[in-house]
């Protein structure tokens, strides 16, 4: 009889399978309405979950400035029984709370070397303070959804909470969110979505110019008015700045100021998304194929370089004044958001949203395709050659929609392009 090998074999690794294409996420906020006590707890949860997170920055940055050692999310992950039992008011925190805080820090110091590597502005990873962390996260359980108005939190209780629309799919992750006063329950869900299987009702395709004045103008002649949210409570909200620099530091009178200025934030904040749900729905229920400007918002709204006199040294006026108004007219006006909120939903629809070069858009004549300079106060187009008259805006909304009717001709011949295709948008390179 052979004698057993005393080493015991290794397990193979199950090979993971791989992920289904057409799987999705989607995210769900819903508020919720917790009793006096239970705000009280989140509050405290959140400080204890502030602290964790600088402890391990601190552990980092030291373990490196001392040592040169580089302190991974694993090895913090496993003191978390060790604190626990040295500090025993961690045990009332569900544990995977615990852990996907030092999983944001890790994610913190990932984004930092990969904007180091790209050659950006790396932007250390910062401590947190009061004001800066507002929420946590149950990644995979210690949660529940009970009777339809009852959100049931591990080491908490049952909260409530307002389901004003139906989930789809299986909720994978929910995170506990303050926003001044008022908390949130954010409910990722996952579900299988088969874009083959999804038609859109319509074949029409629309070019829509983003801008300041209007909102939005449609190669259909139609124009979205710019609500201007921020602009509208522009005084109120610096009055209520002003208000916060007369208060005492670490007052109360002072922390209750700050909460009259989440608010009026907040206010703007969901009034300028409303607009944009409803807008983006409207759209995409109307046009299969909507194609805008690929605008770099960040460079639009970049601070311009100050100007300097080579003999005397004084700084010149770069009109930082003029940009500085035009820079907050665009933010206001949310195009990012608006064109990915497009995007999801018509990915959804059976639509396409498609992204084309945005240059020359308002010079170029959508009638005859000649060159017509205009300067930016300009706001209407009258082309020489052709005799065309209309909004300047209009014919940037022509010109959109005729690019990308040229690069699908092209791309229908022998040598066809192929458009880059992420979330369900498409650029014309």
């Amino acid at each position: 009889m052979s004698k057993k090998d005393p080493t015991p074999l290794k397990k193979e690794k199950k090979a993971r399978e791989p992920k289904d294409p057409n799987l999705r996420c989607k995210a769900y906020k819903f508020r919720l309405y917790p009793t006096k006590k239970q705000v009280g707890k989140l509050e405290w949860m959140l400080r204890r979950c502030k602290e964790l997170y600088n402890a391990a920055l601190q552990e980092r940055r030291d373990a490196y400035k001392m040592c040169g050692v580089s302190v991974s999310y694993r090895i913090q992950a496993d003191q978390l029984p060790a604190i626990k039992q040295l500090r025993e008011e961690y045990q009332d925190i569900h544990s995977q709370v615990l852990q996907d805080v030092l999983k944001r820090l890790d994610k913190a110091f990932a984004a930092f070397f990969r904007r180091m590597m790209n050659g950006e502005t790396p932007g250390y990873p910062r401590w947190k303070n009061g004001d800066r962390y507002h929420s946590i996260t149950y990644p995979q359980g210690g949660f529940e959804i009970l009777h339809g108005n009852r959100l049931h939190l591990s080491k908490i209780g049952h909260i409530k909470i307002k389901l004003h629309r139906e989930m789809k799919g299986k909720v994978k992750t929910c995170t506990i969110k303050r926003e001044g006063e008022q908390w949130y329950a954010v409910l990722t869900c996952e579900y299988l979505h088969d874009a083959a299987m999804t038609f859109h009702s319509s074949e029409q395709e629309v070019g829509v110019d983003l801008g300041v004045k209007v909102f939005a103008m449609l190669s259909t002649g139609e124009a979205i008015e710019n609500p201007r949210h921020l602009r509208l409570e522009e005084r109120k909200i610096a009055s209520a700045h002003r208000t916060i620099h007369r208060r005492k530091k670490g007052s109360h009178r002072r922390h209750r100021a700050k909460k009259a200025l989440s608010r009026l934030y907040r206010k703007v904040r969901n009034r300028r998304r409303d607009f944009q749900h409803k807008t983006s729905r409207r759209l995409v229920e109307q046009y299969q194929i909507m194609v805008f400007e690929d605008l770099q918002i960040k460079n639009l709204t970049a601070t311009p370089k100050p100007k300097q006199d080579e003999e005397t040294g004084a700084y010149l006026s770069n009109g930082a004044a003029a940009k500085a108004g035009l820079s907050k007219s665009i933010l206001d006006a949310g195009w990012g958001g608006f064109v990915q909120l497009c995007a999801s939903k018509a990915e959804e629809a059976g639509g396409t949203v498609v992204k084309v070069a945005p240059h020359f858009t308002t010079q170029v004549c959508s009638g005859c395709g000649i060159v017509v300079p205009k300067d930016l106060s300009v706001r209407w187009h009258s082309c020489l050659g052709c005799g065309a008259e209309l909004d300047r805006d209009h014919n940037a909304a022509l010109n959109i929609l005729h690019r990308y009717q040229q690069s699908k001709q092209i791309g229908a011949g022998s040598v066809p392009q192929v458009p880059v295709s992420l979330c369900g948008e498409e650029l014309i390179l």
